[in-house]
């Protein structure tokens, strides 16, 4: 029987405009995009250039200090345009889908009884960019060996998608990855799950079953209740879809970048799932799907929490397979403004009549206060349920303290492990930017 563990500490945000677990449509999009800001870690060199065809993993771009790492086209299509920022930064590559999107690239599945040949077909497929290692919540470079690999299950974020839906009948390919990625490591390959999960008995690998609120879904809060990671320790990560597009690679030499994106959230007519292809265009998934309510919008990529605020000329990030649509909050005037005791009023603390409701809310944009000093009013610990001290790991990063970024567990966590502490944070801090700049700060310092 899987172990279980409990855990106390976290919230689940109510929110309005769950998707049920049915698929409402299959859409190809009318464009596909890959940023090559969603791939931490990578310095990105171009290999195509506008009016090139490409296949389902065809190369985009590789890394500059490992070539070997790449990041492939999730769709068969033409290359519209590569569009450059500042500086001539990469910003994104935008493809055309052809009349026959899911034909894809074949790959060598060959010989991957050798572990040198199992990271070559990642490599080339592109599949070794889904992965991220921690320390630094980056994409793994090629040769190392981690401790443990961790394979999250679930998602427990706000409005998250089931990835039930995804991975039922698909138990071959999930064997298939797990022997593949049992070939990098001597340690354990934990998938973490809720009860009643697919994922039991899985061959290879040891279930974990938490119990409790969000972030119990989070790659980092898992490992940190299993074995925390320490200085000079390397463990994988990556979720269940990914884990049977590895198996699916396997068992047929070809690449399915199809994914089931929940599109969510209190501004949305009809939530539910929409299958389409990674990087979709946002347009395609929403077309007719938002209220015509005259209230601004605010259109995420990924969950309220830790998702990227896209308009609607945008695409799907990675590594989401989650649209959320909430108002802004900008032309909404509210008497009393932050302070107001209305019960419709989404609100962690006591003081506001909210906190008592079971209650589905219709939360905005807004951040309901003003940004201040950092206030040590002892909340994250509240909310993050890993053994560490964070409001003072939060100080050690905004001093680029690297001693006591280390005694305090920099190595432990990722910005999304912060995002319900700053959720709850009176001072109004931007934590998860502030720990991501300290991460890519104390990782250039350790290079």
């Amino acid at each position: 029987m899987a172990k279980a563990i409990k855990l106390k500490k976290g919230l689940d945000i109510r929110i309005h405009g769950v998707a049920p677990s049915e698929r409402l449509k299959r859409i190809i999009p009318a464009s596909c995009a890959v940023v090559p800001d969603d791939y931490q870690g990578i310095t990105p060199k171009i290999d195509v250039k506008e009016g090139d065809a490409v296949l389902a993993g065809s190369v985009l771009f590789h890394d500059k200090q490992y070539p070997d790492v790449k990041v492939v086209s999730p769709v068969a299509g033409t290359i519209q345009s590569v569009v450059r920022g500042e500086r001539r930064k990469l910003e994104r590559i935008v493809i055309i889908p052809s009349q026959t999107p899911e034909e894809s690239k074949r790959f060598d599945t060959s010989g991957i009884d050798d572990s040198v040949l199992a990271q070559r077909l990642l490599l080339d497929s592109g599949l070794w960019a889904w992965m991220r290692q921690r320390p630094f919540n980056i994409v793994p470079a090629p040769g190392t060996e981690p401790r443990d690999i961790m394979v999250t299950g679930f998602d427990s974020s706000p409005l998250a998608p089931d990835y039930e839906m995804s991975l039922d009948g698909h138990k071959e390919d999930i064997n298939a990855a797990v022997r593949l990625l049992g070939k990098f490591t001597k340690g354990n390959i934990y998938i973490g799950i809720r009860r009643g999960s697919c994922l039991t008995d899985i061959k290879g690998a040891e279930t974990i079953i938490f119990d409790g609120p969000h972030p119990a879904g989070n790659a980092g809060i898992q490992i940190a209740n299993i074995n925390p990671v320490n200085k000079g320790d390397v463990v994988w990560t990556l979720d269940a879809v990914t884990l049977m597009r590895i198996g699916h690679l396997v068992n047929t030499g070809t690449l399915d970048m199809n994914v089931d994106v929940a599109v969510t959230g209190c501004e949305v007519k009809t939530p539910g799932y929409i299958n389409t292809i990674a990087g979709a265009d946002i347009a395609s998934l929403t077309e007719g799907n938002i209220h015509d309510d005259n209230v601004h919008h605010r259109i995420i990529s990924g969950n309220v929490l830790t998702g990227h605020p896209v308009g609607k000329d945008s695409y799907l990030r990675f590594p989401y397979n989650h649209i959320t649509v909430i108002p802004e909050g900008d032309d909404h005037a509210e008497f009393m403004g932050w302070a107001s005791l209305s019960p419709q009023k989404m609100s962690v603390s006591r003081s506001f009549p909210g906190h008592f409701t079971k209650r589905l809310f219709c939360p905005d944009a807004r951040i309901l206060g003003g940004r201040r000093a950092m206030i040590m009013s002892g909340l994250y610990d509240k909310v993050l349920p890993m053994d560490i001290m964070a409001e003072f790991l939060i100080k050690a990063v905004i001093s680029r303290n690297i001693d006591r970024m280390e005694q305090l567990g920099i190595y432990e966590v990722a910005p999304e492990d912060f995002a319900l502490c700053e959720y709850v944070d009176p001072s109004k801090l931007e934590l998860q930017k502030i720990l991501q700049e300290g991460l890519e700060y104390i990782r250039k310092e350790l290079n």
